[in-house]
């Protein structure tokens, strides 16, 4: 069971894995709730990641085997094809990354009602991953498409359809959720989650005239908690990353004290 009252800052490091839980799991929520003739479905955005010139490049902690080159024969061969001194350049293809997010449609007419995106680390630095996605959300808002952005990393810039400075100082919190409602383009609806607080239920719109359907984050993120068994991976005796402030650090110890996670110090 999730420790926290709210964000787990731990999961932070296992982001790809709670994203795509995160997804799946807030489809089967929202199926639920829509009206007859709105369907939820995951979609796939596919780019390959080259960053830009200077920019921390995005790598996902993936452990893959490679079997070693065998001989036609079948065996194992040590020996050199070629003259060991020559230089050989092989191109590697980059390798394509995969994200997911919702769509809320229209069965009728096909139309992209809603989409909802929970924010990866790839779209929040720059390079391929960022720009990808300010496409999207670029479409969506000429489209006029209702946008639900969850963003629950601290990690990198802000990539909401809201700029930070047009967000009271305030609310600049270290999540967030932005919702843009495709009939009101000049509002933005602002979720500010502290560290110690918990993540809310979040209002979906849906076509102006349907009530709006639910997301309960909190239930959401406990849940991925759990079936991902994070209690057996999280070391809370180490601080997470990225680092938090002092008065973050010293709310984050007392509880995870309190817990008997961690020893006193």
């Amino acid at each position: 069971m999730n420790p926290l009252p709210g964000m787990n800052p731990y999961l932070e490091r296992y982001w790809r894995d709670v994203h795509a839980s995160l997804i799946v799991y807030a489809r089967e929520a929202l199926q639920q709730q829509l009206p007859h003739g709105l369907v939820a479905r995951i979609e796939e955005r596919v780019y390959v990641d080259v960053p830009q010139e200077g920019s921390r490049r995005v790598v996902y902690p993936d452990v893959k085997v490679s079997a070693l080159r065998t001989a036609p024969s079948g065996t194992a061969t040590a020996v050199a094809p070629h003259d060991t001194s020559e230089r050989i350049i092989i191109d590697i293809p980059e390798e394509p990354i995969t994200e997911t997010y919702i769509e809320i449609v229209d069965v009728a007419g096909g139309k992209v009602i809603t989409v909802i995106e929970v924010l990866s680390v790839a779209n929040k630095l720059p390079g391929e991953g960022r720009v990808a996605y300010l496409r999207k959300q670029r479409e969506a808002i000429e489209a006029r498409v209702s946008l639900v952005e969850i963003d629950l990393l601290r990690t990198g810039e802000r990539t909401l359809s809201i700029r930070t400075e047009d967000i009271p100082i305030e609310f600049r919190t270290p999540y967030i959720v932005c919702v843009f409602r495709s009939w009101q383009p000049g509002k933005r609806e602002i979720y500010p989650i502290a560290l110690n607080q918990r993540l809310p239920e979040v209002l979906i719109p849906l076509r102006p005239s349907d009530p709006d359907a639910r997301l309960n984050l909190q239930d959401l993120l406990n849940r991925c908690y759990d079936i991902g068994r994070y209690d057996e991976l999280i070391d809370y005796s180490c601080d997470p990353e990225p680092s938090l402030d002092a008065e973050a650090t010293a709310w984050l110890n007392a509880v995870l004290v309190e817990k008997g996670l961690r020893a006193v110090s």
